[in-house]
Parts: structure tokens; sequence; C-alpha cells
């Protein structure tokens, strides 16, 4: 028995795709969603979702958590609105289910899902982004999200194996939501260094507007071979290494500004 959990905010270009691809899997649909103005709803219930409306909190993961200590049952899959899990995982998948059915030992209590991530019109190769493992599946109770940082893993008390298959991960078909969401981002990233404790003077903007900026560019474009993506990685590797400078400014204006 699977439960497939979701966090959402006005993802009605996502969510119906998503849902879509685990239908079949899924024996309930749980989504949490952040106060969305678009159909994000109405459309997670044509599919038979229980949906629990909230706030849309700056860290998403506290929603995701709340979604995922709904589930009811014993494995349990966590998706983001943009991603579809493809053939070769849904088979995987029913595999688990049929090892539980018949109370086989499954080797693991969590598995890394491998993703490729979209971006400008093509999924990425280098740069770090493949093949982008994330703990997604999971038994119920052995995992959880500490809710601290937009980019962490899973806590999970047990073993973790490599699943089958891929999550096609489609969070930035365009720049346009790439920008919308590197803002949301580097001000995520600013209350963070806020919060830290972190000086403003000299040494820290040159650290973060020049050497962290920098250092990142070269890793992801030269390091993990970026370059191989054409235009996208080359875009990808120079922006990624401007969220540090732009988070830091971001942290000095509010600085200034109180």
């Amino acid at each position: 028995m699977l439960s497939v959990v979701l966090a959402t905010h006005n993802e009605e270009k996502n969510l119906a795709a998503c849902l879509l691809a685990i239908k079949d899997l899924a024996d309930e649909i749980i989504v949490v969603d952040g106060n969305s103005t678009d159909q994000t709803r109405e459309i997670a219930q044509k599919f038979g979702a229980l949906v629990i409306q909230t706030t849309n909190k700056k860290n998403f993961h506290i929603n995701k958590q709340m979604a995922m200590d709904k589930a009811r049952y014993a494995l349990v899959l966590q998706l983001d609105a943009d991603e579809i899990v493809d053939e070769e995982l849904k088979k995987f998948i029913r595999q688990l289910q049929r090892q539980m059915s018949k109370k086989q030992d499954l080797g693991a209590v969590a598995w890394w899902l491998r993703r490729k991530n979209y971006f400008c019109g093509r999924f990425l190769r280098k740069g770090g982004q493949y093949p982008d493992p994330v703990i997604r599946l999971y038994l119920k109770g052995k995992a959880h999200l500490p809710a601290k940082d937009v980019h962490e893993q899973m806590v999970v008390d047990g073993t973790i194996a490599t699943a089958e298959g891929h999550l096609l991960h489609y969070s930035n078909p365009s720049f346009k939501d790439y920008w919308r969401k590197f803002q949301t981002y580097t001000s995520f990233k600013a209350t963070q260094l806020a919060e830290e404790g972190l000086k403003l003077n000299p040494w820290t903007f040159v650290e973060h507007v020049f050497w962290k900026s920098s250092y990142t560019f070269f890793l992801i474009y030269l390091r993990h071979k970026g370059f191989v993506d054409g235009w996208q990685g080359l875009v990808f590797a120079f922006f990624s290494g401007l969220h540090h400078s732009v988070a830091y400014l971001k942290f000095m204006k509010d600085k200034y500004a109180t």
C-alpha cells in the first residue's frame, strides 16, 4: 500500500502531469497546499487527493513534512509537483509493493531516487545535475525532513538503497520559471545568513560576492563539465554562482534597513 504525498503552491501548470503518472500506483494522495491562488487544489481533488490547506511558508519543507505526517500506508513516496515518475521507477515501486505484501525483506528502509533535471529546454547531463539523488521513497516512520534548509535531504533511521528508474524534474522549463525560484531561494538564503549571525564587513562581502560566486561557477562549469550542456550549462553555472552574491546583497540590504 502506497501513500503519495506532496506540498504545493500555485502548481496548476505541473500538478496534473505529476498525479497522472502515479494515479495507478497510489492508494492515497495527500496534498498540503500553501494557499494557492490558482487551480492547484481543484486539480488535486480531481485525482481524489486529500487536500489540506495551510499557509505558504518560506521553507516549504515544513509543509512537506506536514504531508508526510498524514500518510497512512507503510510505503511513502514524497514528490514535488514538477516531478514525474518514469516507467522504470514505477516498475521498481510495484516490485517493492509485491515484496511487502509477501512480507519479504526489502533490504532498506529508504531509497535514493535519481533525477533528470530539465533546464530551459534540455535535461542537464553534467554540472553536478545528474544523477542528483534525492531520498523520496521510504517506509513510514523511518524518515523525516529537519525543515531547516530548502535543499536538505531526509534524515533516515536505517539502511538506504538506490531505486531503479528516475524522477523527471521539470522545475525550470523556461528561464522565467528559474528566475522566480532564484529570487525565492536567494531571499531565503539571506534570511539564513542573518539567523546565523553573519557579520557585515569587507571580508564577508568579498567572500560571498566574489569568492563563493566564482568558485561555484568554475566548480559547476569546469570541474563538473557543465560546458557539455551548451548554453544551458553556461547559464545554469553562472546563476548558481550568482546565487551567493545576490543572497549576500539582500542580506546587506536588510541589515541597513534595520
